[in-house]
């Protein structure tokens, strides 16, 4: 176990690349909730209590692969009930993958530019 040292650095904001940043924007502010800060159509940012997320034209932006391939980070979100958190972002526009490992306790989704996410309750 390592112990607490003073931060060189802090987290100020995640930014996503997109192929269509406002919507993606508004994808997770439905989800998370919060406000659009800014938003045109190379880039828009999130306030979601707190937390900045951005998001960025990105012409070339391909998908992560799963399972397995270009993978390289995910959100983890909490929700209160698993079932209904599932199908109401389903119908915001996620998907879900064939593969879904951790016998039911999570779920894998993607938003709707395919980037990962699970959901635990």
């Amino acid at each position: 176990m390592t112990t607490n040292t003073a931060a060189l650095a802090e987290i100020s904001t995640i930014v996503f690349d997109a192929v269509r940043p406002a919507a993606l924007a508004e994808f997770y502010r439905t989800v998370l909730g919060g406000q659009i800060t800014h938003s045109d159509d190379d880039y828009a940012s999130l306030d979601a209590g707190g937390r900045q997320l951005a998001f960025q034209r990105t012409e070339d932006y391909q998908a992560p692969a799963w399972p397995g391939g270009t993978k390289q980070l995910h959100l983890d979100l909490k929700v209160a009930d698993l079932d209904a958190a599932q199908k109401e972002l389903l119908d915001l526009g996620a998907t879900k993958p064939d593969f879904q490992p951790g016998g039911g306790d999570w779920v894998v989704l993607a938003d709707p530019e395919g980037h990962l996410f699970c959901i635990a309750s």
